[in-house]
């Protein structure tokens, strides 16, 4: 287990303690965390979301991408961002429509890199989807702070206008990757192109 997979697990293992955070349920009352759990679930999100560019940089600079790293580093992310969508649904009422869309890209894409792992082929990230992810995230902290400090200067839901821009670029991402990897999925028996 190298640094870069250890990493990954501690991003892994901080989804829970974000979502712990900033949903506590009765236990978390004790412990008051309905008055500053969603400020610390912020932290930890931000913290979790800094280790996604750590634990590649240290791959990378050091040699140490496995097929473990390939296959935690994904897991990692997918699991933050959608244990943050899925209790912004419930704590805010985030458009459930949106998140879908997001998970559902996911899904897509996922699915497609398996494929093509399969095939010996590797489906790497788009500029499109680095901007996705980019506007996903930044999405994610504006809700967290209810659009603190920006809710000062003006009541404009800059939150929520970042998440739709990045439900646009999600779909964008979407259409972008089927179109250019289309013959991952063809009905040519596998290891046959």
């Amino acid at each position: 287990m190298n640094l870069a997979n250890r990493i990954s697990l501690i991003r892994i293992a901080m989804t829970p303690v974000f979502l712990f955070l900033l949903m506590p349920g009765p236990f978390g009352q004790y412990l008051g965390l309905s008055t500053w759990g969603r400020w610390a679930a912020v932290v930890v999100f931000v913290l979790a979301s800094a280790t996604d560019a750590l634990d590649g940089y240290v791959a990378r600079k050091y040699h140490l991408v496995t097929d473990l790293g390939k296959f935690l580093d994904p897991i990692a992310d997918k699991l933050l961002v959608t244990a943050a969508l899925v209790a912004l649904i419930q704590t805010d009422g985030l458009s459930a429509w949106g998140v879908f869309i997001i998970l559902a890209r996911e899904f897509i894409v996922s699915g497609m890199r398996i494929v093509a792992a399969g095939q010996g082929t590797v489906i790497a990230a788009s500029n499109i989807a680095k901007w996705k992810t980019t506007f996903q995230l930044i999405a994610i902290i504006l809700l967290l702070l209810k659009d603190f400090p920006l809710s000062l200067i003006a009541p404009v839901p800059v939150g929520l206008i970042v998440f739709w821009i990045a439900v646009g670029l999600t779909v964008v991402s979407g259409v972008d990757y089927m179109k250019k990897n289309a013959g991952v999925l063809s009905e040519a028996p596998a290891g046959r192109k």
